[in-house]
């Protein structure tokens, strides 16, 4: 079974920076897709940013411009860069990844990780 393990987040003021980490526990080079998602207290789920195997990547309206999500194939690892965080960014923060090769044919995210929060106070 793939591990994911997120770490990174925190309590910060708004305006305030964190970056997200994301290890995966296989190699993530090739991936179809790779992504954060979020939960609000009360909310649903939304995915916030994905990058694609063509290095592509995809970001929710809300957080254009202010988050980048990146990926480091020799550690393994997925980063997501947040900015200007502002009070409706807190949130549970997920790493999720669909390991199979890159095809431009969708995103399956089978693999989860378990969190980590993220606190904006205003």
């Amino acid at each position: 079974q793939v591990q994911l393990v997120e770490s990174g987040g925190g309590s910060v003021q708004t305006g305030g920076s964190l970056r997200l980490s994301c290890l995966a526990s296989r190699y993530t080079y090739n991936s179809n897709c790779l992504a954060w998602f979020r939960q609000a207290p009360g909310k649903e789920r939304e995915g916030v940013a994905h990058v694609f195997g063509d290095g592509k990547t995809y970001y929710t309206d809300s957080v254009k411009g202010r988050f980048t999500i990146s990926q480091d194939n020799a550690k393994n690892t997925v980063y997501l860069q947040m900015n200007s965080l502002k009070p409706e960014d807190t949130a549970m923060y997920y790493c999720a990844a669909d390991f199979r090769p890159f095809s431009n044919s969708g995103c399956q995210y089978k693999n989860w990780g378990q969190g980590t929060l993220v606190t904006i106070s205003s």
